[in-house]
C-alpha cells in the first residue's frame, strides 16, 4: 500500500448514486421487478457510496479487509418495470469501530417517486481470519466526515422497523367444541 496523502473526502447529504436501468431479464411472471433484484440495485449504490470512503475492490486487494451484510431490511413501496431507471440516496445513520447502520431509498429517476427503501447493518471484516475487525484510522476518518455531513437531515421514519402485522380487528373462527345455536326461521 502507498504512503500517500489524499485530500479529505466531500459528502453530499443525502448520497445520490449513479442512475441504473431495470434489465429485462430482471422482471418475473408478475411482470414486475423479482425481489432479488432491488438488492443488485440496492448493493450496486452501496458500491459507490462505500468507495466515497475507501471502501474498493482495491481497498480488499491490497488491505485484506472488507464489509460484509449483517442484517438488511427491505420495504418495496411501489412496483417497478422493464426499462424503468431508477437512482439511489444512501444516508449514514451510526458506525462504530466495526459496524456500519444506513439507510437507502430507491426512488424512480425520472418521476421521483419511491420504490424501495432498505434499512442495513454491514461489519467490517479482516479477509484474512474472516472475522469482524476494525475500521483502520483512515476509513474511521472518512466515515465521520460522512457522518457529520448526514447527520444534518432528519433520521427516516422506516428505520428500526419490524416486520409485523397491525391490529386492526380480531377475526373469529368458529368454535366447532361449541354446541351450535338453534336456528329460528321467521
Amino acid at each position: 500500500m502507498k504512503n500517500e496523502t489524499r485530500a479529505p473526502a466531500l459528502f453530499f447529504a443525502p448520497f445520490v448514486s449513479s442512475a441504473m436501468r431495470v434489465e429485462p431479464q430482471w422482471i418475473d411472471y408478475n411482470g414486475h421487478l423479482n425481489m432479488a433484484y432491488y438488492h443488485v440495485l440496492f448493493d450496486r449504490a452501496v458500491d459507490e457510496v462505500f468507495s466515497l470512503v475507501g471502501l474498493t475492490r482495491d481497498y480488499v486487494e491490497t488491505r485484506h479487509a472488507s464489509t460484509f451484510a449483517a442484517e438488511c431490511h427491505v420495504l418495496y413501496k411501489r412496483e417497478l418495470t422493464e426499462g424503468d431507471l431508477v437512482r439511489v440516496t444512501a444516508q449514514l445513520i451510526a458506525f462504530d469501530d466495526k459496524r456500519l447502520h444506513y439507510y437507502l431509498e430507491m426512488r424512480h429517476a425520472n418521476e421521483g417517486w419511491l420504490a424501495a427503501t432498505s434499512e442495513n447493518l454491514s461489519l467490517h471484516v479482516d479477509m484474512i481470519d474472516r472475522k469482524v475487525a476494525p475500521f483502520p484510522p483512515d476509513i474511521l476518518a472518512n466515515l465521520a466526515l460522512m457522518k457529520a455531513a448526514h447527520s444534518m437531515m432528519p433520521l427516516p421514519s422506516a428505520i428500526g422497523r419490524i416486520i409485523g402485522m397491525p391490529h386492526r380487528r380480531t377475526i373469529e373462527v368458529e368454535d366447532r367444541a361449541r354446541e351450535p345455536e338453534t336456528e329460528t326461521r321467521h
